[in-house]
Formats: structure tokens, C-alpha cells, sequence
């Protein structure tokens, strides 16, 4: 962690008045959750939030480091606050090549790099004494959240043990650190008291959960419970909160948690990084490469869970990825039937092993062209799928009301990546509602339905 002193030039506060701090949350639902963790410490010690950096006492900005256009974002994010306020401390991601940072921004008053609450708090501390008054320090018991009232994200563990050659968040995050069951169940519990409608369950590799503790048990009210993926998905499918699986690497082991999903336990939804379809590529990429054996997985899950919807995410234009590669991902997009399906060009991440594989790259306008392609044909897919439930009753959580109607997203929808449903009817509707409605018509992406 690199710290500097506050400008002495600037005027103190009075002692009675709260410090004000303005926060900015880059990348991912992980980061968020980091970002929602020092906010509660700040709140916790009296510490107000400003939703903007003119006045604030100082700014504070969570990084995402993972691809080059994300650290552009991050580090104009950076300048942006420095020339509204003056005053940055920097976290995340980007913070763990501080160097990157201070050699464009040499005036930020701290980086530290991702989870480093602690040391994030003892930078605001320095640049901002906390306000002494006990009475200003009562949060929420569930904590401060970034995310609207009925949703909130749960962060199982941090780190990965994967290798994959494009990622560099081993590098960034460390190995895989997971939260003990009851520790994680506690928080869930206290979310769902709070109003929290649905639970969105993230790490870097969910289905890997509880393997660094070799899956110790630990005590959640009158029982223990393993700290492993089934064990956790079934506890907190009882809490009363629609509960969604995502960043899940298709272990064998898996396979269990489909049955909980036909009986209502938790949302029929899956979440899995299938990244590519080419076994070429996907050794290129050390990933598994089976996908032959995936389509028949995927075909035994959805007999067991007719209503299970499969999200994944890809990456085109590896390098070394021939035509007859990536037709092959097309031919198993088709094969595979993927409810929601997102693409990424590839960018050569600094520091990623796939930088030395010595692969040819692919031209930057042939992985537009893939890039193109592969949306197309995946909206194709989602066209149809989404057609077939015309006539449906579905249940709908809402997101934002109205006085008739509201939009809010089923089942099978995540907040901010998949589609929503868009609902006409006689009655105001509120957000966190779970309301019934019948499904009028779609298109590629959306729903469009009306409230019964």
C-alpha cells in the first residue's frame, strides 16, 4: 500500500461534522461486494456517502484490472475524481500494479490492491479522521449495499486455482479463500430478514467452494454444514429467497445441484464460463475440453430440470483460433441450445500466460467479424427459445414498478446481464414484488407479458 498526506493547505472540518466520502464501483458483482464491505465500515464509523466527488472530503475508486479497455475505464475514472476533487484513494484490481496507477496519477493519496479492506479504511483514516461520536456509527445489521433493497450479491470465497492462460485474477486475487458455511449462511439469513428477495451467489469459481478447507463443517443454528457447493446451495435455498448460481465451472460434482433446482430449492439457473467449443483452443486456453461430453451433461440436466436455463460467456479470436474453429463453437452453440450467451474479443491481458504461447494472433477485424457472427447466431437461439414460452405463466420479480405495470425479469433472467420482462396491466406494481403474469410476446432478448 502506498500512502500520502492529505494537503495540509485545505481547511479542517469542524469535529462535529461527518467526513463525506464520494465512491465509485468499477467491473464486476465481485468488486461490488468489496465495494459494499468498506462502505459498511465507513457507514459503520460515522463516515457519510456523496453520490458526487465536488465537495466530497475525499474519493474513493474500486478498480477492475482484468482487460486493457477495463483499466482505461478505471483509470479515467481515476483522473475524472482528481479533477473534481483532488483527493483519491484508489482499491481493487488495478491497485495490485500500483505503480500503473502512480505513474499517471502520482497525486492519489493511496492504492491498495483488491480485498484489502483494511488497509483501504486506514488510507481513508489518514486522509480523513473518522468523526468520534459513537452515535454516528449504527448501520443496517445487513450492512450497506449498492444493489437495489430486493437483491444483493453473496460473495462465497475469494481467489481461484485455476490456470486458465487469458486470466490474470490469480495473479490479482490470490488462490481460493472460502467463507466458512455458517459464516456465509449468517449473512444470507440476515439479507433475506433485511427484504432481499433473491440472492446472487459469486466468486471466481463457485463449484470449487469449501475445496482449500477440504470442506470443514461449521455450526449454522442447531446443525453443521459442510462447507461445499450442494451443502451451502441446499441450506440457503430454505432461507426463503429466490437463490441464483453463478461463475459455476462444470465439475462432475455439479451434476447434484440439478436436482434441487427441479424442486424449487434454488432458481433453475446456471451460470458456467464455457469459453469456447474447440478442444484446440480450449487447451490453448487450459480449460476443460470436452464438450462432446458437456452436450450430453447438458441434455441429462435439463431432462432432470426441463426450466433450467444455462447462461455462459465466450471468447473469440484467441490466438491460434482457425475458421474451422470457431465454426465449431457456432455448430455447438446450435447443438447446445445456450438460454443466454455473451462474447467477448479476446485482449492479450498483461502479465496472462496465452501472451507466450507463441500462437498466431488473429487479426483485430476478423474477431469483429466472429464477434458479429457469434451474436447473431446466438440471438437467433434466443429469439426462438424465448417464443416458445409465449402463452407461459411465469413468476416475475420486479426491479421497477409503475402504476400499470413494471419491468422486472423471471426465473431464468439475472439483473443487468440477462433479458427482462416487460409488463402491462391495471394495478401499480412494486419493485422487490414477485407478481404472476402471462407472456404475450418476445423478441430476441425481452419478454413482454401482462399481469394476471
Amino acid at each position: 500500500m502506498t500512502l500520502s498526506a492529505p494537503n495540509s493547505s485545505v481547511p479542517a472540518k469542524p469535529a462535529s461534522a461527518a467526513p463525506k466520502i464520494s465512491f465509485v464501483s468499477l467491473g464486476c458483482p465481485k468488486a461490488l461486494v468489496d465495494s459494499e464491505r468498506i462502505i459498511t465500515q465507513l457507514r459503520a464509523e460515522g463516515y457519510e456517502l456523496t453520490k458526487t466527488h465536488a465537495g466530497a472530503d475525499l474519493v474513493i475508486v474500486n478498480t477492475c484490472g482484468f482487460l486493457d479497455s477495463a483499466k482505461a475505464e478505471s483509470l479515467a475514472a481515476i483522473g475524472e475524481a482528481l479533477d473534481a476533487n483532488g483527493k483519491v484513494i484508489v482499491t481493487g484490481c488495478m491497485g495490485a500494479d500500483p505503480k500503473a496507477i502512480e505513474s499517471q496519477y502520482p497525486n492519489v493519496l493511496a492504492v491498495t490492491g483488491p480485498q484489502a479492506y483494511e488497509s483501504v479504511v486506514q488510507a481513508v483514516h489518514a486522509a480523513a479522521p473518522a468523526p468520534h461520536d459513537p452515535l454516528m456509527s449504527l448501520v443496517p445489521d445487513q450492512g450497506i449495499k449498492l444493489t437495489p433493497r430486493h437483491y444483493a450479491y453473496l460473495k462465497i470465497s475469494e481467489g481461484c486455482n485455476n490456470s486458465c492462460s487469458f486470466c490474470i485474477i490469480p495473479h490479482l486475487r490470490g488462490r481460493l479463500v472460502s467463507r466458512p458455511a455458517g459464516e456465509v449462511l449468517r449473512e444470507a439469513e440476515r439479507l433475506v430478514k433485511a427484504g432481499v428477495k433473491e440472492l446472487l451467489v459469486i466468486s471466481q469459481d463457485t463449484s470449487a467452494y469449501g475445496a482449500d478447507l477440504r470442506y470443514a463443517s461449521s455450526q449454522f443454528h442447531d446443525r453443521e454444514v459442510r462447507t461445499k457447493f450442494l451443502d451451502l446451495a441446499r441450506e440457503m435455498g430454505g432461507l426463503g429467497a429466490w437463490v441464483r448460481l453463478h461463475y459455476v465451472y462444470p465439475y462432475p460434482h455439479v451434476d447434484d445441484v440439478i436436482p434441487l433446482m427441479a424442486d424449487g430449492i434454488v432458481l433453475p439457473y446456471l451460470d458456467i464460463p464455457f469459453q469456447h467449443a474447440s478442444p484446440a483452443v480450449l487447451r490453448a486456453m487450459k480449460r476443460p475440453g470436452d464438450q462432446e461430453k458437456m452436450l450430453e451433461r447438458i441434455k441429462a440436466w435439463r431432462a432432470i430440470c426441463p426450466g433450467l436455463t444455462l447462461r455462459s460467456t465466450f471468447i473469440v479470436g484467441f490466438p491460434g483460433e482457425t475458421e474451422a474453429d470457431f465454426q465449431m463453437l457456432l455448430d455447438w452453440l446450435t447443438e447446445a441450445q445456450i438460454d443466454r450467451a455473451g462474447a467477448f474479443k479476446y485482449e492479450a491481458v498483461e502479465g496472462a500466460p496465452a501472451n507466450s504461447l507463441g500462437l498466431a494472433p488473429v487479426p483485430e477485424d476478423v474477431k469483429e467479424s466472429r464477434y458479429v457472427r457469434f451474436m447473431l447466431h446466438q440471438q437467433a437461439i434466443s429469439a426462438r427459445k424465448l417464443a416458445a414460452k409465449i402463452g407461459q405463466r411465469v413468476q416475475v420479480l420486479i426491479d421497477q414498478g409503475g402504476k400499470a405495470g413494471g419491468t422486472g425479469r423471471t426465473k431464468g433472467d439475472a439483473p443487468e446481464i440477462d433479458g427482462k420482462v416487460h409488463i402491462t396491466g391495471k394495478r401499480p406494481v412494486r419493485a422487490g414484488e414477485i407478481v404472476m403474469a402471462r407472456i404475450d410476446r418476445s423478441d430476441e432478448y425481452d419478454l413482454f407479458a401482462a399481469l394476471i
